[in-house]
C-alpha cells in the first residue's frame, strides 16, 4: 500500500505535468533561489528537491513533445513545408 508521501508525490506530479511549460519553469526557478537563500532545515531541503525533480521531469517531457512536432515539419526539396507523420522516441510515449 503507498504510503502519504507517495500519493502526495504522485499527485503533486501530476499537478506539473498539466502545469504550462513557462508556469512550471518560474516554480523551478523560484524554487532554486530559495534553497540557495534561505536557511531552510533537511527537511524542508529535501521536499523542495522533490518538488524541483517533478517539474524538471514535467519540463523535458513538454520539450521533447514541442521538439517532436517541429521535427514533424520537414522542408521538401522544393523548400515547402511538408507535414510529416509524428514519431515519438519509445520514452516519450507515455
Amino acid at each position: 500500500m503507498p504510503s502519504v508521501s507517495e500519493n502526495a508525490g504522485q499527485s503533486s506530479a501530476a499537478k506539473a505535468a498539466h502545469l504550462p511549460f513557462e508556469e512550471a519553469l518560474r516554480k523551478l526557478e523560484a524554487l532554486v533561489v530559495a534553497m540557495e537563500s534561505e536557511d531552510l532545515s533537511l527537511e524542508a531541503l529535501l521536499v523542495k528537491y522533490e518538488e524541483g525533480t517533478r517539474l524538471v521531469k514535467a519540463c523535458q517531457d513538454k520539450l521533447t513533445k514541442a521538439e517532436a512536432r517541429i521535427r514533424q515539419l520537414e522542408k521538401t526539396a522544393a523548400g515547402e513545408m511538408k507535414l510529416q507523420p509524428l514519431a515519438l522516441p519509445e520514452d516519450a510515449r507515455e
